[in-house]
């Protein structure tokens, strides 16, 4: 197997001279990661780099930033955080827990793969208000083998009342950074969106807008959003394990003697 290579060209390591194993110079997309991103690169921009390819620009920066910001924890009632939260209580270890997270957030409806259909519309219709009416007022069709065919729009909320303040906040936030792009677009044409599904925008459809805006695929974005929700996971998983499980709401349940049944 002398002479095979790991193919990429995302990263390049220089080794040491006297150990192979260990690592002079790594570069990233030809950017000197130690010797000249220490201290002077924000963690959000590494990012970009790492999936983009090229170092972002101020205002790219700003935005993955907050939306980082806003996606850090989605908060104890989202699905991805409950079951970090139940590994956390019941004594799982730390990757068990990430785990959880991620495969109960990696679902259609506000995980992962809800962005990436969502992102996938973004694709097709980008600003046009028409192309968005038809596609989002027809049957949705299954994408791949794996993945049900979607029951909801994708990016939005099919048990929400209205928008939430909070899907308010980072969209108007977010808009304001990005003149007659389409973020700014969704900030004002949002309420006519949602009146074609007759449900509110949900916070995978700002995200997805922002991953598209950034110039991000539909499977980054996926993978985005999967990583940047895990934080608030880890968080309230540690919480729980400190807290104990007399202290977790688990639903109450009734149990019935089954030789009554039978009877």
């Amino acid at each position: 197997m002398s002479g095979q290579q790991i193919q990429t060209r995302i990263w390049q390591e220089i080794p040491e001279p006297d150990n192979p194993f260990a690592t002079q110079q790594a570069r990233c997309h030809g950017y000197d990661v130690y010797g000249e991103m220490l201290g002077q690169a924000r963690w959000v921009e590494m990012l970009y780099l790492l999936f983009r390819g090229e170092a972002p620009s101020a205002d790219q920066a700003t935005m993955l930033e907050t939306l980082a910001v806003a996606l850090i924890n989605p908060g104890p009632r989202d699905p991805s955080v409950h079951a970090a939260m139940c590994g956390g209580v019941g004594g799982s270890t730390a990757a068990s827990c990430l785990i959880a997270a991620l495969a109960a957030g990696a679902g259609q409806y506000t995980g992962a793969r809800e962005v990436f259909e969502a992102m996938e519309l973004w694709c097709s219709c980008r600003t046009d208000i028409d192309q968005w009416r038809a596609a989002l007022t027809a049957p949705f069709r299954q994408t791949a083998d794996m993945w049900p065919t979607m029951e909801h729009a994708p990016g939005f909320d099919p048990h929400g009342a209205s928008t939430s303040n909070v899907v308010k906040q980072t969209l108007e936030h977010l808009a304001q950074r990005a003149s007659m792009g389409p973020l700014y677009w969704l900030y004002k044409q949002r309420s006519t969106l949602e009146s074609f599904v007759d449900c509110p925008l949900a916070m995978s459809g700002v995200a997805a807008a922002v991953f598209f805006e950034l110039g991000f695929s539909a499977q980054e974005g996926e993978m985005l959003y999967l990583l940047l929700r895990l934080p608030g996971a880890a968080a309230h998983a540690l919480e729980q394990r400190q807290l104990g499980h007399k202290a977790f709401p688990f639903f109450g349940l009734e149990l019935n003697d089954a030789t009554e049944d039978a009877t």
